[in-house]
């Protein structure tokens, strides 16, 4: 467990090293992800999110994510999916802006246990259709996510109802078309520090802050973000 979290924090100060002009932005996220399993081998994935502008001005970012996942054993699953992003930009005394995003995207998803603590590793690959004022772009990107959920009870073989404490880390990296992008590898990091319960084994709600670093062209712009998160699983 301490190498895990040695690791974890290792990979955090690697990409927040960023020497640029940082912009600081405060913004809050609503979350929804559904998990429907069909039988065995097959169910849907199916997430939705919604973002405010900087202090919580105007809803910025809306995104539909829906999957479909193969579940190769009860421990590796794979899933293939689309998401539709749009952004919306209000500038006082500019008309207001409007821009969509369309992306493919695949990914392997590994859950295990440390003693006590839930872990699950994520790896996607995105292929990005980007809408701008003067051209599209297509760009791709790659990310990993890793989630720990401790229960706040006493040991259970399995987390079926009860408070957690949640925290998660997740980057991304461009590796095509990085120069129509931010001219970097490095894209963005994510960490997330949550409290939440487990009502069922079908319901969680969790509360949280998320830090979020992003390398822009010739900026870095430092999120704070307060998170609502809602997980149902059928």
């Amino acid at each position: 467990m301490k190498k895990l979290i040695f690791l974890f924090l290792l990979c955090i100060v690697a990409f927040a090293k960023l020497s640029a002009q940082t912009q600081y932005q405060n913004t809050g996220w609503l979350f929804l992800l559904n998990n429907t399993k069909i039988n065995k081998k097959w169910g849907l994935q199916f997430d939705v999110q919604v973002r405010s502008a900087d202090n919580w001005k105007y809803v910025r970012n809306t995104l539909v994510r829906p999957a479909v996942q193969y579940f190769i054993n009860d421990k590796h699953n794979v899933a293939l999916g689309y998401l539709w992003q749009t952004t919306q930009n209000q500038i006082d005394g500019i008309a207001n802006t409007h821009f969509d995003e369309h992306r493919i995207f695949e990914q392997y998803i590994y859950t295990h246990k440390i003693k006590t603590v839930f872990a699950s590793h994520r790896v996607r690959v995105e292929q990005r259709f980007i809408e701008r004022a003067t051209e599209d772009i297509f760009a791709q990107r790659f990310r990993y996510f890793i989630r720990l959920i401790k229960p706040l009870q006493k040991a259970q073989p399995t987390f079926t109802k009860g408070a957690f404490i949640a925290l998660q880390n997740e980057v991304f990296l461009n590796f095509q078309n990085k120069a129509k992008i931010n001219n970097s590898i490095f894209d963005q990091n994510r960490i997330y520090l949550a409290g939440g319960y487990r009502f069922s084994k079908k319901f969680d709600m969790e509360v949280g802050y998320m830090n979020q670093a992003v390398k822009n062209t010739s900026s870095h712009t430092n999120n704070n973000i307060v998170q609502l998160a809602l997980y149902t699983r059928f």
